[in-house]
């Protein structure tokens, strides 16, 4: 089965609720119908209630069974997330008062939704910035136990025609952090790795990269990423891992087998590591815009519940693509509960 449409029915699988604090975008009331008839996740729409029915009502879907609207404004639970909201921020002085003002704003509140664990995950941004969507993450859900730090990723799908080598790849960091030290680029790499194998269930093939392969440049950006790589390494020892590697060195076979052929995964890597925000962002632009590439994303990782950032210029299928993602996330961390029904097919996309 092609990778997106294997994330859509474990997905279908899964059972579990994903927040959209956007609830009166009409994208996001698309991707939530659409959600709702491939029974991807149930659905909680946040956001001015009327507003959100006014949307459903265009896009013929009133009552959709497996929906719930919360008004932050108006709902019972307003009160119970502004008290967890003031215990999660009294270090930082926060009073009642404030807590609740915080909790009706429906970013916050959908992130109190995940927090106190009426939902399984939140996904926001199609009208805020990225920094908004990670604050609140972190401010209201937090890191996981075992996470330092929450770095992002793009699921880059590459599904079409002219793709010689089709399949799902993480590029990471694209999306959050700016110059990863070499024990931050060790992190990103492991994470990286497991969240190949919670969306896609692939084995990960790790490729840290430069512009250098296996010593054919001196310099400290390249020094940097042999640290991280050797970190990585002695951390994981169960994960498949090489670096320094050229992007080519990692992908192509015929350049590996010249550039680096004693790599246990140059030629044939699924997850790369990019040195630093400025090559992993222009990177996966250029996957995209040029390559053909289906990019979902950016995905936070090292949170400890789900929470992801839309685009702002998403479409109501990339949406749905990342509610799908978020179910897998969830599923990853905690156990099942049983499912509502059987896949009800694969989506749009080519992927």
């Amino acid at each position: 089965m092609k990778p997106l449409k294997t994330l859509l029915a474990n997905a279908a699988m899964s059972n579990r609720k994903v927040v959209l604090s956007e609830g009166a975008d009409p994208r996001v009331v698309q991707a939530a119908l659409d959600a709702r008839s491939q029974n991807v996740a149930e659905i909680v729409l946040v956001g001015a209630e009327a507003a959100i029915r006014a949307q459903l009502a265009r896009l013929g879907g009133h009552d959709v069974d497996g929906t719930e609207i919360h008004d932050p404004t108006t709902s019972p639970l307003l009160e119970e997330y502004a008290r967890a909201y003031c215990s999660q921020r009294k270090h930082k002085g926060v009073t009642f008062d404030e807590a609740l003002a915080a909790a009706r704003d429906p970013h916050i509140f959908a992130a109190l939704m995940v927090k106190v664990g009426h939902a399984d995950g939140t996904v926001g941004g199609a009208t805020i910035p990225t920094a908004d969507v990670v604050r609140t993450a972190l401010q209201v859900i937090g890191t996981a136990p075992d996470a330092r730090f929450v770095s992002s990723f793009f699921l880059m799908l590459f599904c079409a025609d002219h793709h010689e080598k089709k399949g799902a790849h993480i590029f990471a960091d694209a999306g959050l952090v700016v110059n990863p030290s070499a024990e931050e680029l060790a992190q990103i790499a492991c994470s990286s790795a497991d969240s190949l194998t919670s969306l896609v269930s692939e084995v990960p093939r790790v490729a840290m990269l430069s512009f250098s392969t296996k010593g054919s440049a001196k310099h400290e950006s390249v020094s940097k990423v042999v640290e991280a790589t050797n970190i990585a390494k002695r951390n994981r020892p169960d994960l498949l891992i090489d670096g320094e590697l050229q992007f080519d060195a990692a992908f192509v076979p015929d350049v590996a087998s010249a550039k680096a052929r004693h790599s246990p995964v140059a030629g044939d890597a699924n997850v790369f590591v990019f040195p630093n925000l400025d090559s992993g962002n222009i990177g996966y632009k250029i996957a995209q815009r040029i390559g053909g590439a289906v990019a979902i994303g950016p995905i936070l990782q090292g949170l400890a519940k789900p929470a992801n950032d839309l685009s702002r210029g998403c479409s109501s299928e990339d949406i749905l693509h990342l509610i799908a993602v978020t179910t897998a996330q969830a599923e990853s961390n905690t156990p099942a509960r049983p499912a509502a029904g059987a896949p009800q097919g694969g989506g749009s996309s080519a992927c």
